[in-house]
């Protein structure tokens, strides 16, 4: 099965049960919330809604994996949450500066730790982990331990997963989290996920980016339909009238696109387009003033794939 969601609640907690049936929560990255405040979050969720807990920065970033009483202790706190909430899946996060020589002491603390059944994941940032040589040594730790390897799929394939897969996406612009799937992207997440599917795993795709709700919904939509739901409610020259038209003037070509060229929009045939790419169209020397000087240069009054005007 391949669940969708988001790492945390980017829109009000009523519209996103609405429309999603997973969430990472977040929170527990930052504070310990007490268990009556988890009761109630739980009893406000729809009886097929699942979530996933993202374990608390003292056990990866203070103290950094080591297995003793203080961190330790962190694990079971974060194991009564997951209880609290019936939540399958405990996330673990290291930082960049976790490097793969602390793999020993990692896994000193994943064979301490009481899971009780609760599954484990494992994303580590930092691209030392992605050498070959590295990548194996890793795998076979993760393997002999049973913890998935947490990645972006369509930036890197887990070096182990077991019995679930779970993606966490960031995005895949120059910077992480501005970031909007195009409809090609989000078929080829579709793929990958199908093919873990098959192997009989439990896929779980959470978006992590500024437009994940919208990312999400449309591919939990595609998912079900083989469709993708319209970007926006208009399309061609509107969308993006509809985009650049909620940034401040005056500004530069270099700065719009910078605000908004992360921002997908609809063409007319229902495909999609980075904004930026239209953007690229209108002179760089130029100061707009409102948003009609910045259609005119665009000189489009029907937006296609292949207009290069």
């Amino acid at each position: 099965m391949i669940k969708v969601g988001c790492c945390g609640y980017p829109v009000a907690v009523k519209k996103y049960h609405e429309n999603l049936r997973l969430v990472e929560l977040n929170v527990t990255f930052y504070r310990y919330p007490k268990l009556s405040t988890v009761d109630k979050w739980k009893a406000k969720v729809p009886t097929d809604f699942e979530f996933s807990v993202k374990a608390h920065r003292d056990i990866t970033h203070k103290h950094r994996l080591k297995p003793q009483k203080q961190c330790l202790e962190t694990f079971e706190k974060m194991k009564e949450i997951c209880k609290a909430l019936e939540a399958q899946l405990l996330l673990i996060q290291t930082p960049a500066s976790f490097k793969p020589d602390k793999l020993n002491v990692a896994r000193e603390f994943f064979k301490k730790v009481n899971r009780e059944g609760l599954r484990l994941v494992w994303e580590t940032r930092g691209l030392e982990w992605e050498a070959p040589a590295i990548r194996e040594k890793f795998a076979e730790t993760l393997q002999t331990l049973d913890i998935a390897h947490v990645t972006d799929p369509l930036k890197t394939l887990p070096a182990y997963s077991g019995e679930v897969a779970y993606f966490r996406l960031h995005g895949l612009g120059e910077r992480l989290y501005y970031y909007q799937y195009l409809d090609e992207e989000l078929r080829k997440l579709e793929t990958i996920a199908r093919q873990f599917e098959t192997e009989g795993k439990d896929v779980y795709v959470l978006f992590n980016n500024l437009s994940m709700f919208e990312d999400a919904t449309r591919f939990f939509h595609y998912l079900k339909t083989g469709k993708f739901k319209s970007v926006m409610e208009t399309k061609g020259i509107e969308s993006v009238k509809n985009i650049i038209g909620k940034t401040r003037y005056p500004v530069s070509k270099a700065l719009l696109i910078k605000r908004v060229g992360w921002r997908v929009v609809e063409l007319e045939d229902g495909e999609t387009m980075r904004l930026q790419e239209l953007l690229k169209k209108v002179p760089s020397s130029k100061i707009y003033d409102n948003v009609e000087q910045v259609l005119n240069d665009i000189k489009l009054k029907k937006i296609t794939l292949n207009d290069d005007d």
